[in-house]
């Protein structure tokens, strides 16, 4: 009695670990060869810094001026890959939900150009503002922080 519970449960087992096993990646996508992805950063920070991408801001900060209570300004960072592979832009968040960047999630060859837009909606604040934007890439280090920042005035007391 014994002796069958646990051949039950060891054949069990034996189904679970070789389900588990399938070539290919989850949920039937395909994978793609390691030797295939060049990136020469590596987790434990040791990597080829001169093998890197390097993105280079035009300005890291810009200032809009004053603006009236209500409106929406944007302004487009111009960045270079100055490094030596493709700069590959993971991530770019904000500070804040008035603050919205839009950028290419294509590679950006070495030599090549880009630009990271932000808007900002004004609704609902008043008084000097200032909202942080994060670039989160495949440089060393691994993120950048460039900035907006605006008076905000009431439309009353505007001329």
């Amino acid at each position: 009695m014994i002796a069958g519970k646990i051949a039950t449960f060891t054949i069990l087992i034996a189904m679970l670990i070789f389900s588990g096993c399938k070539s290919g990646g989850q949920n039937g996508e395909e994978t793609i060869p390691a030797d295939l992805v060049n990136n020469p950063n590596s987790a434990s920070g040791e990597a080829d810094k001169s093998a890197l991408p390097i993105i280079q801001f035009e300005e890291m900060e810009h200032d809009f001026g004053r603006i009236i209570e209500g409106e929406t300004v944007s302004y487009s960072f111009n960045f270079k890959n100055s490094g030596k592979s493709d700069l590959i832009i993971a991530d770019v968040s904000t500070s804040c939900g008035c603050a919205v960047p839009s950028y290419s999630k294509t590679p950006i060859r070495p030599g090549e150009s880009g630009n990271i837009k932000v808007s900002f909606n004004s609704n609902g604040k008043r008084g000097y503002q200032s909202k942080n934007i994060l670039v989160a890439a495949n440089t060393q280090p691994n993120t950048t922080l460039i900035r907006i920042k605006a008076q905000v005035v009431n439309p009353g007391t505007e001329k």
